[in-house]
């Protein structure tokens, strides 16, 4: 996504599916989140969703493909929630809170999303399929995180340079407190109090000058 170009044209393509096919999809969603997606077995899906396993090939052609849409739909609804919940907050840090909100939604849901995208990432890293979702989903988050924080520093609330590369980091940062998050025990518990060390960590990051420190320093090199 350019820089300031709003959420589009980036698009993952999947989020409105006709009632059947999403039935099946939200279906292959919990399969995975329960065994894994290496483990994803078109009979598993067709038992959860109360069908015929013969059905899936007609909406899907092949196990590959359901994985694919899957994804596409599961992705697309996750960027939606963020899109939306950045557009109802007022002001920058406002903003940053709100798309944490988003994102830290309630431990079972961000636990079984987590355990899928996980392996969903080693997919991604190996098949272009799944590299080609999982890239534009990168491309719709990172240029909806680069454009709060770009507003942060016309507002004078955020101290960085390039709004692209600060948003890169404010991506690491969530991601890797979620991952932190998930290796916990005691996820459930813990949940709210990640939830809260995220959005400090992203706003100290933004505020505290180093996102601008360091774009200086890599210009000047």
């Amino acid at each position: 996504m350019g820089r300031g170009e709003g959420f589009a044209p980036a698009t993952l393509g999947a989020e409105a599916l006709p009632p059947k096919q999403e039935r099946l999809v939200r279906s292959a969603y919990k399969v995975m989140g329960e065994k894994g997606m290496n483990n994803l077995s078109l009979q598993d899906v067709a038992d959860e969703a109360g069908v015929s396993k013969a059905i899936l090939p007609y909406y899907f052609a092949s196990k590959e493909n359901l994985m694919v849409i899957t994804m596409r739909w599961v992705l697309a609804r996750v960027a939606r929630r963020i899109r939306e919940a950045v557009s109802r907050a007022e002001g920058a840090e406002e903003k940053v809170s709100a798309m944490v909100d988003a994102i830290f939604i309630d431990p079972a849901s961000n636990r079984s999303f987590y355990l899928v995208f996980f392996d969903f990432l080693g997919h991604a890293a190996r098949t272009d399929r799944f590299g080609d979702v999982g890239a534009t989903f990168q491309e719709i988050v990172t240029g909806l995180y680069d454009e709060v924080v770009r507003l942060g520093r016309e507002e004078g609330v955020f101290r960085v340079g390039d709004t692209r590369e600060a948003a890169t980091v404010v991506r690491a940062l969530i991601d890797g407190l979620f991952t932190q998050w998930v290796l916990e025990r005691d996820w459930e518990r813990t949940h709210a109090r990640y939830r809260g060390l995220c959005k400090r960590a992203v706003l100290s990051y933004l505020t505290s000058g180093d996102g601008q420190a360091e774009w200086s320093s890599a210009d000047c090199a």
